[in-house]
C-alpha cells in the first residue's frame, strides 16, 4: 500500500499540533529540518521535533537537510523520530550513520539531490530502510515537480528489486494529484506532499485521495508486474 507523508513545511507553524491532527489518516508526518547551510533556508530543529512528537500519534519522518548529519541525525532518532533521513552529499560515514540510526530504533533513510546519481551508492542499499529521491532542489516548498527525475526513480527501483530488498522508495517535491501517478508508475511507494495536502480545504481527504491515486497507479505499474 502506498504511503502518504504530509509535509509540515506547508503547514501553519504557529499551530503545528492542530495541523498534525488535520492530516489524521496519514502514514507519516514529514518534518523538513533545514539549517541555512546545506540548503538556503532555515526551518525548525530538534526542540520542535521533540514537542511535535508529544502532540501527535502520527510517526515522524524527519528529513535532515543539514550539514554534519553524522553528528545531529542520531539525536532526532533519540527524540522519537520513526524515520530519519540524511543527505548522502553531507554525510561523512553514511554506513555507520545508518547503523547508528537503526540501533536507536529509527528507520534509516538516505536522500539524494536531483543531480546526485543513485548508482555509486548501490552497495549502501542493504544498510537502509528507505531511499529519498528529491524531485525538486531541496530548500523550499511549493516547487514544480521535475519530470526529468522519473528515469532516476525507475533506475532506483530496479536496483532495489535486483537485490531483493524490502526498501521503501520515497519521492519529495512537487508531488500532487497531477504527478503522483507518474511517480508510482516509475517505482515510488512513499510520497511526500506539502501544498497538495495543506493547501486543500480538507487535508485529511486530500491524503486519502492521493493514496487512492497512487494505489491505482501502482497496481498497473511495470515494476509491480515484473515482481
Amino acid at each position: 500500500m502506498p504511503q502518504i507523508c504530509p509535509s509540515i513545511l506547508s503547514a501553519d507553524f504557529a499551530r503545528l499540533a492542530a495541523e498534525a491532527e488535520a492530516v489524521r489518516g496519514a502514514d507519516w508526518l514529514h518534518v523538513d529540518v533545514m539549517d541555512n547551510h546545506f540548503v538556503p533556508n532555515l526551518t525548525l530543529g530538534l526542540p520542535v521535533v521533540e514537542s511535535l512528537r508529544k502532540a501527535t500519534d502520527i510517526p515522524l519522518d524527519c528529513h535532515l537537510m543539514i550539514e554534519d548529519p553524522d553528528r545531529w541525525a542520531p539525536q532526532y532518532a533519540e527524540a522519537g523520530a520513526g524515520s530519519v533521513t540524511f543527505h548522502v552529499e553531507a554525510a561523512s560515514a553514511p554506513i555507520r550513520l545508518a547503523r547508528d540510526l537503526r540501533a536507536l530504533g529509527s528507520r534509516a533513510s538516505m536522500a539524494l539531490r536531483p543531480a546526485t546519481p543513485i548508482e555509486p551508492y548501490e552497495d549502501l542499499l542493504p544498510e537502509l530502510d528507505m531511499v529519498l529521491l528529491m524531485t525538486v532542489e531541496p530548500g523550499f516548498g511549493g516547487q514544480s515537480f521535475l519530470d526529468i527525475m522519473l528515469p532516476k526513480i525507475r533506475r532506483t527501483r530496479q536496483l532495489i528489486d535486483r537485490h531483493g530488498l524490502q526498501l521503501w522508495l520515497q519521492v519529495d517535491g512537487g508531488v500532487s494529484a497531477s504527478t503522483i501517478e507518474r511517480c508510482a508508475d516509475a517505482g515510488a511507494d512513499v510520497f511526500v506532499a506539502g501544498s497538495a495536502v495543506y493547501g486543500a480545504d480538507d487535508p485529511a481527504a486530500a491524503v486519502a485521495a492521493l493514496r487512492a491515486q497512487a494505489k491505482t497507479a501502482t497496481e498497473s505499474a511495470p515494476w509491480v508486474r515484473a515482481l
